[in-house]
C-alpha cells in the first residue's frame, strides 16, 4: 500500500471522547502500527463547548501521530498551512468526526484528498462527498438516491462507549479504591450524579444536585453517591462550585454547599456537605465502569445522555431555569453568541428564552426513540419535587429495569467504529 495520511477533522471534547478515540483505535487496528505506512493526525475545529484541554485530550492516544488545536484552524482552512508546516503525503482520506462537514470539503480539495463523513442526525455536500457513514436508515433515507451509492449505515458512535467499559486502557486505576463490591451492590443504591463539564452547567448543576443528593440521603440512608469529574474541571475547581462565596448562583436554585475532602491516597476524594453526606468524586474519564454500576443517574443534557444510554443506565434529565444566562452550552451560532465577552449575558437570555419555548426531546435516548423514555424536567425546579421523582424510581426497581430495557432497544449495535474504518481503508486501497 502507498503512505497514505489521515486527517481527522474534530472539535469539542464529547467528540474526542466518544467518536475520535474508538474510531482511532479501529483504524489503527485495520491499517497497521507502521506510521511510515499510515500516518494519523488529528486537527481541531473551534466548538462553543470547547475546555481548552481538547488538544491534549487527542495528544494521549497513542494512535494518533500529529495534533493541531483549535486556535490554529482558520489559517490552516484558508491556507493551507499547519502552525507547524506539517507535510502531507500524496495520498490520503479526510474524516469527518466533529465540527463543520463543509470544512472537509474545503480541506480534502486543497490537499487533493478523498472524503468520509461521519453523518449522526444530517449529511451534507453530497456531491462533494466520496463516502457517508450514517447512523441509522433513516439519515441514509435523507439523502437523494442518487448519492445512495455512497452510504453505508455503521451505527452508533456513541455504542462505542458501552464496548470501552471492558478496554483495559480505561480501565487503569486512577481511583485506587473500587465504587462497589459485587456483595456492595447487591444492598446499596448508588446514584451517579453528573452536572456537565463547562461552567456555566457546574455552577447550577454541583448545588443544585447535592440539594437532592441530601433529600435522597435523608430517606434512604444506605443510598451512596458518585461523581465524574470531567477532564476540563480539575477537584478544587469544582469544589468552588460548591461553595456560596465563590458561586453566587448556589442560592437561587436552593443548592447545597459543601467542601472538598481528600484524605489519603488509598479512598476517593469527596465532596461533603454540613449534614454530613459524602458524593464520591472520580476523574477517571470516560468512568463506564463506575458508571455502569449506578442503580440511577441524575444528569444534565449533552453527552452524557448519550453515553448513559449506551450503557443502559437509567437516568433523570434536568435542565434547571433558574438564571437563564447561566446556560450557555448551545452549538453553533448561538452558542458563540451566549459566549460573547460582556454582551453574552443578555443573548444568552434571549436564546435560552426562545429556546425554551420551542424545546422538545432533550435526552439523545429519548431523542433516538422519539419518545420520553427517560424523564426530563425542565423549568425552575425545586430540589424536593426532582428528589421525590428520584426515590419513586429507586422504591420501585421495576421502573428502572423497564426503562433499562427500552434503552437498550435504543441504543443501537455496536461496531460503528470498525465499520467506519473500513470506509476508509477502502477509499485508501481504491
Amino acid at each position: 500500500m502507498q503512505p497514505v495520511d489521515i486527517l481527522i477533522l474534530s472539535n469539542g471534547p464529547g467528540e474526542l471522547m466518544t467518536w475520535v478515540k474508538p474510531v482511532v483505535k479501529a483504524l489503527r487496528s485495520q491499517l497497521g502500527e507502521d506510521r511510515t505506512q499510515a500516518r494519523i493526525s488529528v486537527v481541531l475545529s473551534p466548538c462553543s463547548n470547547a475546555s481548552g484541554k481538547e488538544a491534549a485530550i487527542a495528544q494521549a492516544y497513542p494512535e494518533v501521530d500529529r495534533v493541531q488545536g483549535a486556535e490554529h484552524f482558520f489559517p490552516f482552512l484558508l491556507w493551507g498551512k499547519t502552525a507547524n508546516n506539517w507535510d502531507w503525503r500524496d495520498r490520503g482520506v479526510v474524516l469527518f468526526l466533529g465540527g463543520d462537514q463543509f470544512f472537509t470539503v474545503v480541506i480534502a480539495k486543497r490537499l487533493g484528498y478523498r472524503t468520509v463523513i461521519y453523518a449522526e442526525w444530517e449529511a451534507r455536500w453530497h456531491s462533494w462527498i466520496d463516502r457517508f457513514g450514517v447512523m441509522n436508515s433513516k439519515v441514509g433515507d435523507r439523502i437523494p438516491q442518487k448519492y445512495a451509492h455512497k452510504v453505508t449505515v455503521v451505527g452508533d458512535l456513541m455504542v462505542e462507549a458501552q464496548g470501552s467499559a471492558g478496554d483495559p486502557e480505561q480501565s487503569k486505576i486512577q481511583n485506587p479504591k473500587p465504587v462497589l463490591s459485587e456483595a456492595e451492590v447487591s444492598k446499596i443504591d448508588l446514584v451517579g450524579l453528573l452536572p456537565g463539564s463547562k461552567p456555566h452547567k457546574l455552577a447550577i448543576g454541583v448545588p443544585f444536585m447535592l440539594a437532592i443528593a441530601e433529600q435522597i440521603h435523608r430517606v434512604r440512608p444506605q443510598t451512596r453517591f458518585v461523581s465524574v469529574v470531567a477532564p476540563p474541571v480539575d477537584l478544587p475547581a469544582l469544589a468552588n462550585f460548591a461553595d456560596p462565596q465563590q458561586n453566587p448562583v448556589l442560592p437561587l436554585v436552593g443548592g447545597v454547599a459543601a467542601e472538598l475532602v481528600v484524605s489519603n491516597p488509598n479512598t476517593a476524594p469527596y465532596l461533603k456537605t454540613a449534614s454530613g453526606l459524602q458524593v464520591e468524586l472520580h476523574t477517571q474519564f470516560p468512568a463506564y465502569e463506575q458508571l455502569s454500576q449506578c442503580s440511577l443517574c441524575l444528569t444534565t443534557i449533552g453527552a452524557n445522555t448519550a453515553e448513559l444510554g449506551a450503557l443502559a443506565v437509567p437516568m433523570v434529565v434536568i435542565l434547571p431555569t433558574q438564571q437563564l444566562d447561566a446556560m450557555r452550552a448551545w452549538d453553533g451560532l448561538p452558542g458563540l453568541l451566549a459566549n460573547l465577552p460582556g454582551v453574552g449575558s443578555s443573548f444568552a437570555k434571549v436564546i435560552n428564552g426562545l429556546a425554551l419555548r420551542r424545546i422538545g426531546l432533550l435526552a439523545w435516548p429519548n431523542i433516538w426513540a422519539q419518545e420520553q423514555i427517560v424523564p426530563e424536567l425542565v423549568g425552575k425546579l425545586q430540589p424536593s419535587a426532582v428528589a421525590d421523582l428520584m426515590l419513586d424510581l429507586l422504591d420501585h426497581p421495576e421502573k428502572l429495569q423497564q426503562m433499562q430495557e427500552k434503552l437498550r432497544q435504543v441504543r443501537g449495535q455496536p461496531g460503528a467504529a470498525h465499520k467506519l474504518a473500513q470506509l476508509v481503508q477502502q477509499l485508501v486501497r481504491d
